[in-house]
């Protein structure tokens, strides 16, 4: 069975489940790019759990995690299946608790809509431990690594940069400080210098205020411990916005040249 890719996307504003725009069309591309996956494995900022936690429903309730956002926003359905199946490999090398008191969270369908907006592939959430180090987080993605070679796509959905204090609504790109840090963690990955990444506080004052809390950077950490070596390494839709926010992706897939899109 072929090696599925493993995937962060910066997914920012719940908008972009329903607006046409260059990140949501760069998601799209994404989707008819992948290898079409037995199924979905999705590590969500917005399950932010003490504990790891994995949903094995038949099918998952969907969450609307966010307020204040137009009505259309929260009517919109992601019917995928559930898949008891490889959630159940997912606890089993994690150790985690099954919850299905959650079920797909914004993070995850704002973004597979995109990708998949047929509904049809199997979906499951891992939670994003609140507990642990980010060193932790990698070592989980280690973990979950294997899934890859069954037919499962591993995504994080996060921000490398989220500073919702600090947004700018009416700003194109980000602060020279949001510059920064994306640019340091895009360096690291791309050079794979993972430790760096686990390792943020090296950026300099950048990283103070790249994010207050683990939530949104933690996904990163999930999919570069269940990235290969051998991978090759795609980054896409490079770039912040609304000062204090990044939109920078990653996707790791078998051996072949690094290239930026």
């Amino acid at each position: 069975m072929e090696k599925l890719p493993v995937v962060f996307v910066g997914h920012g504003s719940p908008m972009n489940a329903i607006e046409d725009n260059l990140y949501s069309r760069r998601w799209q591309q994404l989707g008819a790019e992948l290898p079409r996956p037995q199924a979905i494995l999705c590590v969500s900022a917005h399950w932010f759990t003490a504990g790891t936690r994995v949903t094995d429903a038949p099918k998952l309730k969907m969450i609307y995690d966010m307020y204040g956002f137009p009505e259309e926003l929260y009517r919109v359905q992601y019917p995928a299946p559930g898949s008891p199946r490889f959630a159940g490999v997912a606890r089993e090398l994690l150790s985690a608790q099954i919850d299905n008191g959650w079920g797909l969270d914004h993070g995850s369908w704002s973004v597979l809509r995109r990708m998949f907006p047929q509904a049809e592939l199997p979906v499951f959430q891992v939670s994003v431990d609140a507990q642990a180090t980010p060193r932790q987080h990698f070592d989980m993605g280690r973990k979950l690594r294997e899934l890859r070679e069954q037919g499962v796509l591993i995504l994080g959905s996060g921000n490398i940069v989220h500073n919702l204090s600090m947004i700018n609504w009416n700003m194109d790109g980000g602060y020279p400080w949001a510059e920064t840090f994306d640019n340091f963690i895009k360096e690291s990955v791309l050079d794979r210098k993972f430790d760096r990444a686990i390792q943020y506080e090296r950026a300099g004052d950048a990283a103070a205020y790249a994010f207050r809390t683990l939530d949104h950077y933690a996904p990163l950490l999930y999919v570069l411990g269940a990235s290969d070596e051998n991978d090759e390494i795609t980054v896409f839709n490079d770039a912040c916005m609304m000062g204090s926010m990044s939109m920078t992706g990653y996707v790791f897939s078998e051996s072949g040249k690094e290239r930026t899109v």
